[in-house]
């Protein structure tokens, strides 16, 4: 193993930003010496001592190199943290390795007298409450939960010299780590008994599978394609990095591409293509695995196999006498492909085979997930362009990573960002990934607003449908929020703060909402913000604001705050204007609008009632005409309003719109979402939202239109208005200065 990981062994004085405790998902590991009793009472209390510092040597030098923190050391246990303060999604993939690397090195090494120790070892996965300015080692208490609990419940029943893991790790592992089910053990407490896994080992990388038709990505695919055939008519080598946010697509990209982009001008063209597994074994995986793919090595090939598969290979590039010193180096480097002298030496014959075969015929060397890599992959991958740039080679390098991986690239490198999918095309994704599932076309309705345009996470909602979850709750995937919160965590410590804070007000973000609530000078959030765009989290609204870029991240960022401390954020921003887009531009006074977080209404926004107790447009009426007088604290007389739900933090604002100044009397009611609801219909929504060719309305919604149209006109000022904007299941708000538009617009905003 040749990970370089830096550990921080001082104790943290003030925190990386200014929120001091998180709610986060981690990975806890507990090792535990099997027999230790009566080791120690026949033991001299020198060899003890002797044999307990040789035994938390090796664990902790294994924890720390896969990053784990160690916690508290009881009697001859330990238990360590994976994601406690910084998270790369693989938390869980990583204490599973350090759980088999700990069994392996203390096999290896022979403790006081020839005593080798056995020890069990348990991973769980779960929330806990985190004190970032004590995540240390040796920083006793900085995690509460019961998944602490768990994990050493768990080592009591794995096998000496064993991992057991529980469902929620075996999960996340998935793919990634070699898996045995067990049988399921009885636990205090627990009905019925709880789920068991026993890690075997990691898994060999392998192709992902792609099966089902690409949605989207034109734009993309022709950007690449024109730079990778300009590359190869030009011979002029180009550097492309097809750059995106996990659940993006990069990958399903890049087998479109490879699949799509076999010929320039009836010449064929040769791909070879790496991926980079998290924290490989050895530094130059990536580059044995592009001489794997180049000559045709499967892993399962035998010495003499791939000595032949390598002959046959250079053959055709290197005279006789280069193929029989070049070939033995290369097997050395496929065997063992570290940093050492022998495997950088072979890392350099491979380099000047892919130049040789590029003189011969175009060449396109892809890396997948390079931002997984070592450096040795980069200054691999740099040399190799330099070295075609200069011989004016039919080459091309193209990378593919995540928005936050700083990598100095060649200066004339091109870098493709992929985007969200756009609405149409998100539910044609999901249609399709529903129909293949088995499971309901209308959840499209509910899943839409969800996955913010990431095929990623249209997968995995569906992929959850099919494991169980419930249609009605439609919780948040394990899968998107590993990744979710793996980019929240990529974030400097002010920018961090601000996307949580964030995350706790309803509707559009503001500065002066953000700098509120985490009690800074007015202004002083404007360049996180500009940052946290940059960074691709959030996205300018064409109303003064911002709004996120997945929905998912609004949940996670506002989940990983303490209740107290949501608590505070909201209680700040309580007396400040409502940031949604219902009082964008409308001209009330920030003193008069509705608080955030407060379910309170002023006077002015009249009366909120629910659409569905709501059966005909006299029930309406009455709804309208006679709400309850509540007194708000501070305020001079009654203000008649019924409470409103506070927007929940997954809530999608709505789309702003259009409004003109008129005479304080006038009013309009206003259709706002509220998130758990009943979407309509299908039928009811398509029925609403298109006219027939003919230019006239299906015939449903011109009855309901004729009907609606016949009855007499609402009197009084505080009753007029039509709908203008329609949620899930939504309640009706009544706000004056918005003048009532067409009927077919109304209509056509219920679709």
């Amino acid at each position: 193993m040749t990970t370089s990981i830096i550990v921080d062994t001082q104790r943290t004085v003030t925190p990386l930003w200014p929120v001091p405790q998180e709610r986060r998902v981690v990975t806890v590991l507990f090792a535990d010496i099997v027999g230790s009793t009566a080791l120690v009472d026949r033991l001299d209390p020198e060899d003890v001592r002797a044999l307990q510092k040789a035994y938390f040597d090796t664990v902790a030098g294994v924890l720390h190199r896969w990053q784990g923190v160690v916690e508290k050391y009881i009697g001859d246990a330990v238990m360590a943290l994976f994601g406690a303060r910084h998270s790369d999604g693989f938390d869980a993939y990583r204490a599973v390795r350090a759980g088999l690397e700990i069994q392996a090195a203390l096999d290896r090494r022979p403790m006081v007298g020839d005593i080798r120790l056995r020890v069990r070892v348990g991973v769980a996965t779960g929330e806990v409450v985190v004190d970032l300015g004590d995540v240390v080692t040796g920083g006793h208490g900085v995690a509460s939960g019961a998944v602490i609990t768990a994990a050493a419940r768990l080592q009591e029943y794995a096998a000496p010299g064993g991992v057991a893991l529980c469902a929620a790790t075996a999960r996340a592992t998935a793919g990634l780590i070699t898996q045995r089910q067990l049988t399921p053990v009885p636990a205090a407490g627990r009905v019925p008994p709880v789920p068991l896994w026993h890690a075997v080992g990691p898994v060999r990388p392998g192709a992902d599978r792609h099966d089902g038709p690409l949605i989207g990505r034109r734009r993309e695919l022709a950007t690449i394609r024109d730079q990778l055939v300009g590359a190869i008519r030009d011979r002029a080598p180009r550097w492309i990095s097809l750059v995106g946010p996990t659940g993006s697509g990069r990958s399903r990209l890049l087998h479109e591409l490879t699949r799509g982009l076999t010929t320039v001008d009836g010449t064929p063209v040769r791909w070879c293509v790496a991926a980079c597994q998290p924290y490989p074994d050895q530094v130059l995986a990536p580059v044995a695995h592009l001489l794997r793919d180049l000559a045709g090595i499967r892993h399962s090939d035998g010495p003499a196999a791939v000595h032949d598969r390598l002959v046959t290979a250079l053959t055709p590039l290197f005279p006789p006498t280069r193929v029989a010193t070049a070939v033995p180096a290369l097997q050395r480097m496929l065997a063992t492909p570290d940093d050492s002298a022998a495997a950088l030496a072979g890392a350099a014959i491979c380099r000047e085979v892919l130049l040789r075969l590029a003189a011969h015929r175009p060449l396109i060397v892809a890396v997948d997930d390079l931002d997984r890599a070592a450096p040795a992959v980069s200054r691999f991958l740099h040399a190799l362009f330099r070295a075609a740039t200069e011989r004016a080679l039919p080459l091309a390098v193209l990378t593919v990573h995540q928005p936050q991986w700083a990598d100095t690239r060649p200066g004339p490198a091109r870098r493709v960002t992929i985007g969200p999918l756009a609405t149409v095309q998100s539910g044609r994704l999901l249609r399709h990934l529903l129909t293949r599932a088995g499971q309901p076309v209308a959840l499209v309705d509910r899943l839409l607003p969800l996955v913010g345009g990431r095929p990623g996470h249209a997968t995995a909602y569906v992929r959850s449908l099919v494991d169980g979850a419930d249609p009605a709750a439609l919780a948040l995937p394990e899968a998107v929020r590993r990744a979710v919160g793996a980019e929240v965590d990529h974030l400097d410590g002010e920018r961090r703060a601000v996307l949580m804070a964030a995350g706790t007000l309803g509707g559009l973000i503001r500065g002066a909402a953000v700098d509120r609530a985490l009690g800074w000078t007015p202004g002083r959030s404007a360049p996180a913000l500009r940052g946290l765009v940059a960074a691709g989290l959030l996205r300018p609204h064409r109303v003064d604001g911002y709004a996120f870029a997945a929905p998912a991240l609004r949940q996670v960022a506002a989940e990983r705050l303490p209740r107290a401390l949501r608590a505070v954020f909201v209680s700040r921003t309580a007396d400040t204007p409502r940031l949604d887009t219902g009082h964008a531009h409308t001209g009330v006074p920030a003193d008069r609008a509705e608080a955030v977080g407060t379910g309170v209404v002023d006077a002015v926004t009249a009366e909120v009632v629910r659409l569905d107790a709501v059966r005909s447009r006299a029930g309406l009426d009455t709804a309208v005409a006679t709400p309850a007088p509540v007194s708000r604290p501070g305020a001079t007389g009654p203000v008649r309003h019924r409470p409103v739900r506070t927007p929940t933090m997954a809530t999608v604002p709505t789309a702003p719109n259009r409004r003109t100044h008129r005479s304080p009397g006038s009013g309009r009611l206003r259709v706002v979402g509220t998130a758990g609801d009943v979407p309509p219909t299908p039928a009811a929504s398509t029925a609403a939202s298109r006219r027939n060719a003919a230019g006239h309305w299906p015939p449903e919604v011109a009855r309901s239109r004729a009907a609606i149209s016949a009855r007499p006109a609402v009197p009084g000022p505080a009753r007029r208005g039509a709908l203008v904007g329609v949620g899930e299941t939504p309640p009706l708000r009544v706000t004056p200065g918005t003048p009532s538009p067409r009927w077919s617009d109304a209509l056509a905003a219920c679709a």
